[in-house]
């Protein structure tokens, strides 16, 4: 039988998300402070941190938790990172939505359907110094797993040493888009905020998930 965990657990994989961004705060402003306003682990801890008090001691699906983080973000983060993510998360609810249980194939899919989301709204790719140098490369790396036959849990390791090279890969871009892309060849040499953030996400997905696989 396949692994799978139970979308039940919606509240405490949420809840990790929180804890992780929270507990980076400072770390993530300062990567951003390099090339960029400096307030990204600011803004994303105020957004997750909402969502942790919204979700504290109710007993939501997976879905229901990514819903309240997609409202947290997208109402108060500013900038352009609540909608970007906030399409993120609501593209990876979608993919749940009645589901009990999540097995490789319904991960697949929900990593696919934020991406897909993500999309919708930014035309920014792999190689413009963003999430999506973290995003696109880990969502691959998943269902490239899972098409070769690897375990639920393999899959989520390949996908998470995915997205620490992309994050990694970014220190040698040029940023592209964003009030980066104006500082041109000085963005050079150092780690985009938001791949940064992104990696930490899906790190901290893989490792929530895992252990609940049965």
């Amino acid at each position: 039988m396949s692994e799978q965990f139970s979308t039940q657990h919606g509240t405490a994989i949420v809840a990790d998300l929180v804890s992780v961004i929270v507990a980076n705060r400072e770390y993530l402003s300062e990567v951003d402070g390099a090339i960029g306003d400096g307030d990204h682990g600011i803004n994303m801890a105020k957004g997750f941190a909402h969502c942790g008090r919204t979700i504290e001691g109710r007993q939501l699906s997976l879905a229901e938790a990514l819903d309240e983080l997609t409202l947290s973000l997208m109402e108060g983060i500013g900038g352009s990172m609540g909608p970007l993510y906030g399409s993120l998360f609501i593209g990876m609810a979608d993919q749940v939505r009645g589901c009990e249980e999540i097995d490789a194939a319904a991960f697949a899919k929900l990593l696919r359907g934020g991406l897909t989301s993500l999309q919708d709204i930014t035309e920014a790719g792999v190689g413009d110094k963003c999430l999506m140098d973290t995003l696109i490369p880990a969502v691959e790396a998943f269902e490239q797993a899972h098409a070769r036959g690897e375990s639920f849990s393999a899959a989520l390791y390949a996908m998470k040493s995915a997205a620490s090279q992309g994050r990694d890969s970014t220190r040698d871009l040029v940023a592209k888009i964003g009030r980066a892309s104006r500082l041109g060849e000085r963005s050079l040499g150092v780690l985009d905020a938001g791949a940064v953030s992104c990696c930490l996400i899906l790190t901290q997905l893989a490792d929530s998930v895992q252990p609940r696989l049965v």
